[in-house]
């Protein structure tokens, strides 16, 4: 009862932001008569460009998957991928429901639960490790430019404390058995408290869980590291390359906002917009990208117009076609085994 009540709480909070954003905010940000103008002037040629650079960001993130998950194919990854994404989209709390449905649909497949269990853990590592790191390299890009403002360098800085943190911890987790135990064993006692405030017992068995994933990611890694590596790095590239081919394709030149401008901005809105206030950071994204450009200097009905075309592109295309996958799923029977006796084998990534 508790829980639903939180559901609906959550709920009733998401769409009060989101009403504020689109309702109260965007008509006192610019016109948006002069925003629908803007986005009816696109010629089909450039309607059609942007669908095909959308097409490719929505494919690109099974290839992260397959990386992380041995024996997995590319199109049980494009299916988990679209299905999860439309859900994180549509619902509160959607992205933790997502992870819920992606261990249903691998464990549906055969895939034992530990080799699930590492592939959401790598790959989100992998995800945050870029997500960190994206603001620090735009930042760098800035300096050089001679456009590194104050509030972006504490952000970076900020971006830069995160990355170094978590990539300490993973380190310290690989380095030796003993000190993963170690480290489980400290996650454990710091999530005691929070525990108990939940009327739950209290954690147990994080230095045997910590220790067994490190020997699980070792063998992955050992094997998958660049892969994924260069999986991840190109996953949220595409999704960049939508935003800036939007600009683009509405109007805002290289002159108004430059392409280093345009990254620093994607990477900053994408780090501050972490907290899953609305499903897909709905409003809050397009506000921060919207506020972001503009005070770069970008045309504001411009700016408004290629932000609403992106997010459409992005947040509303992939919920029908993850219905769509969804429902594949649910149908496709073929796909559906046992898990096996023991890992299987890493093998090479399909061509």
């Amino acid at each position: 009862m508790a829980r639903s009540r939180r559901q609906v709480v959550q709920a009733i909070v998401s769409l009060a932001v989101v009403a504020a954003i689109f309702i109260g905010v965007l008509p006192q940000v610019t016109d948006l008569s002069e925003v629908s103008d803007e986005i009816a002037a696109m010629t089909a040629t450039e309607v059609g460009g942007l669908l095909l650079v959308a097409a490719w960001n929505l494919v690109t993130y099974l290839f992260v998957w397959v990386a992380s998950l041995p024996g997995l194919s590319y199109g049980q990854a494009a299916v988990v991928t679209q299905a999860t994404t439309a859900l994180a989209n549509t619902v509160p709390a959607g992205s933790a429901l997502s992870i819920g449905l992606s261990y249903s649909m691998f464990a549906s497949w055969g895939f034992k639960r530990s080799a699930i269990t590492l592939a959401l853990l790598v790959s989100g590592i992998w995800n945050n490790f870029v997500k960190l790191g994206l603001p620090v390299l735009a930042l760098a890009l800035l300096a050089v430019q001679g456009e590194a403002g104050g509030g972006r360098v504490v952000a970076a800085l900020l971006g830069i404390a995160a990355l170094v943190g978590a990539m300490t911890v993973f380190a310290l987790i690989l380095r030796t058995e003993g000190t993963a135990r170690r480290v489980g064993t400290l996650a454990e006692r710091a999530a005691a408290p929070a525990f108990r405030l939940l009327r739950r017992r209290p954690p147990e068995g994080w230095d045997r869980a910590v220790a067994g994933f490190r020997a699980k990611t070792i063998r992955l890694l050992g094997a998958r590291w660049h892969w994924l590596t260069l999986a991840t790095v190109v996953s949220h590239l595409s999704l960049y390359a939508v935003l800036l081919a939007t600009l683009r394709n509405v109007g805002v030149s290289q002159d108004e906002v430059s392409w280093v401008e345009v990254l620093a901005a994607f990477a900053f809105v994408r780090l501050l917009s972490a907290i899953p206030i609305t499903p897909g950071g709905l409003g809050v994204i397009e506000l921060g990208l919207i506020a972001a450009l503009v005070t770069a200097g970008g045309d504001r009905p411009e700016v408004v117009a290629a932000v609403l075309v992106y997010r459409t592109l992005t947040y509303l295309l992939p919920i029908p076609v993850g219905v769509v996958c969804y429902g594949v799923w649910r149908r496709n029977k073929r796909w559906r085994k046992s898990p096996p006796a023991a890992e299987p084998p890493l093998e090479p990534l399909p061509a």
